[in-house]
């Protein structure tokens, strides 16, 4: 491989129909790219890299010129080539970016998105693919949106690009679906991102990706949590969280993990269930934020310290009630790595 001088890094904006779901085309949630047709350009896990696509143009391999996403030979006997994927878990599916950044002379005319529920080991059988994109025509170095109303979940896609060439990312946004609990004494993590804890809302995320703040693994540096800007007024920083299922609060643990001279001082939080009329205001992020100012306190004031996990138990927590929405605050601003809230599901009425 030739060696690289200089890089471009793809610049993407997530509209909002997209924004308040998280992406669980994902390697980081654990999806996984099962086969492709052929990626003789350019290797299949690219494609699902939860980080933008960058561009080296003076980088080559064996095969020719190096990018970065899923790219397939020439076809020159007919036919289409197409990639079957695993999401990190059941989805319910709301947006769908197929991006063709970087990919110009060498991009698909089009593609289509099927899914398919399956349960266990292996792949689901042909014929229960249902569409969710239609097939459509791309075009190049451009982020391709569609809005989805499909009710189902879904575990397993199948990305037909028609007729060859290369994709550099594929995202899909959607409302995760966890697995039913049937026993009302186990503790669960309501607020991970598998769970379907999701990020509705913040006043400020200037540095890193606030949804990352609700994934299952540890954080890897400084840029894997959500960290503000340097707060030069009076207040405090917030972000609106909600739960996968409403449940009581058992504990909860705020990690700083890397956050060293940019730690929030302090930490509290607020809450409530959800129900009813006011189930909308998930869907309404200005009155979500009006609300909130309203909210139970469930947490008091709690002293942070740097690049350290707190667990924070039951008998600090002073949430009563189920909840299914938290506000969580740091005073004044900061970086937190990772944000997990236990409790035993509350049974469905």
């Amino acid at each position: 491989m030739t060696e690289a001088t200089n890089v471009l890094h793809a610049e993407r904006e997530t509209p909002d129909f997209a924004a308040r779901y998280p992406n669980l085309a994902n390697a980081r949630l654990g999806a996984e790219v099962i086969s492709v047709t052929d990626e003789f350009f350019a290797e299949r896990s690219r494609l699902i890299n939860p980080d933008e696509a960058v561009f080296y143009p003076d980088l080559y391999d064996d095969h020719g010129k190096w990018m970065d996403g899923w790219e397939s030979r020439r076809r020159r006997s007919g036919g289409n080539d197409y990639a079957l994927i695993k999401l990190g878990g059941p989805t319910v599916v709301r947006a769908i970016n197929i991006d063709t950044a970087f990919f110009t002379g060498n991009f698909p005319h089009a593609a289509r998105l099927m899914g398919a529920y399956h349960e266990g080991e292996g792949m689901p059988a042909e014929t229960r693919y249902r569409t969710l994109v239609d097939m459509s025509k791309l075009g190049p170095d451009a982020a391709h949106w569609f809005e989805v109303s499909h009710a189902e979940p879904v575990t397993h896609l199948r990305l037909d690009m028609y007729p060859d060439g290369g994709i550099a990312r594929l995202r899909v946004h959607g409302i995760p679906v966890p697995e039913p609990t049937t026993d009302e004494t186990s503790i669960v993590e309501l607020s991970s991102i598998l769970n379907g804890g999701r990020v509705l809302a913040f006043n400020d995320s200037h540095y890193g990706n606030p949804e990352i703040l609700l994934y299952p693994d540890k954080g890897k540096n400084m840029g894997d949590g959500w960290e503000t800007r340097r707060r030069r007024e009076p207040g405090f920083d917030w972000i609106i969280i909600a739960l996968g299922e409403a449940g009581m609060l058992d504990h909860m643990v705020v990690d700083t993990a890397h956050y060293k001279g940019n730690f929030p001082a302090s930490c509290s939080m607020n809450g409530r269930l959800l129900s009813g009329a006011d189930l909308a205001l998930l869907d309404n992020p200005d009155a979500l934020k009006a609300d909130s100012q309203f909210w139970p306190e469930l947490l008091p004031s709690q002293s942070l310290t740097a690049d350290a996990e707190h667990r924070i138990e039951s008998q600090s927590l002073t949430a009563k009630d189920p909840i299914n929405v938290v506000r969580f605050n740091i005073v004044p601003d900061g970086g937190i790595s990772r944000l997990k809230l236990f409790g035993r599901v509350t049974p469905r009425a």
